[in-house]
């Protein structure tokens, strides 16, 4: 680690410098390709992942990264107790459809628990950001200026369920499911902006039955659980992280799971098992 520069503010940076990037490709024309894995990519998702490891090894070198991209390409360094994930372009559908709904996230895990995590929606300007312990916030940005700070808190649940949807992977498993909450509305958006609604206090609940990577995950769960809110799997456990071993025999795959801005909602709906 540099002396004087914490993980957080170089996260922040980081992810300003690669939206940036993100965006000059974004407003003009650009190809996307297919991953071996089925998912689509753009010269987006990788350049900007350039900028973030060259951002990640001036300031914490020692601390091992897990990056969605480098991962594709069959790069997966040693990981200890202590690791950064980073998905360069969260919401590649959203860039390819031009929607605004894609964000750049980065986060440290600490004990398979994610402790600080940075997202940063380019289009709508918007950075957030938390921190266990010392909360979570959110800002606007104007070039690389950060702009009316202010803190974020979950609120607490009340009468109608404000429920976020993926845009672009809704299964059946997931409108079962929300076909069961009574007195609810349903918005639909893309990228891991839903934990930040959920965090800022405008949304309730995101329920994920489809599949998701911990790089997709680990930045909007730190932000979230640090403005009050948790995220769950079935059972009532939380989502953790520097799984090499899953299910879906994929090295950091994540289990279907709930994010909720009140613990209250769980109970409230029956929701601790059976989806």
């Amino acid at each position: 680690m540099i002396k004087g520069t914490t993980v957080i503010e170089g996260f922040k940076l980081a992810a300003l410098e690669a939206g940036q990037r993100i965006l000059e490709i974004y407003e003009n024309e650009f190809q996307s390709d297919t991953k071996a894995d089925g998912t689509p990519v753009t010269i987006a998702d990788q350049q900007a992942e350039d900028i973030i490891l060259k951002h990640l090894a001036t300031f914490c070198s020692d601390i091992p990264v897990i990056a969605e991209e480098a991962m594709a390409a069959g790069e997966m360094p040693e990981i200890g107790a202590r690791f950064i994930l980073v998905d360069p372009l969260d919401g590649t559908r959203e860039f390819i459809s031009r929607n605004g709904e894609f964000t750049v996230n980065i986060a440290l895990i600490e004990n398979g628990v994610p402790t600080q995590g940075v997202i940063y929606a380019p289009v709508t300007h918007e950075l957030f950001w938390g921190e266990t312990g010392k909360g979570a916030f959110r800002a606007d940005i104007n070039g690389l200026d950060i702009t009316d700070e202010r803190e974020m808190h979950c609120v607490t649940f009340s009468d109608e369920l404000r429920v976020l949807a993926s845009r672009s992977h809704r299964s059946e498993r997931t409108n079962s499911l929300l076909a069961k909450l009574e007195n609810s509305s349903i918005v639909s958006a893309g990228s891991s902006l839903k934990f930040c609604r959920l965090a800022e206090g405008k949304a309730d609940f995101y329920p994920r039955m489809e599949p998701t990577m911990e790089w997709d995950t680990a930045a909007g769960q730190a932000i979230l659980c640090a403005a009050g809110g948790k995220v769950i799997v079935e059972g009532g456990a939380p989502l953790e992280y520097g799984k090499l071993k899953t299910p879906q025999d994929k090295a950091f795959a994540n289990p279907c799971f709930l994010a909720v801005a009140d613990e209250k909602i769980i109970s409230h709906y029956g929701l601790r098992s059976g989806w």
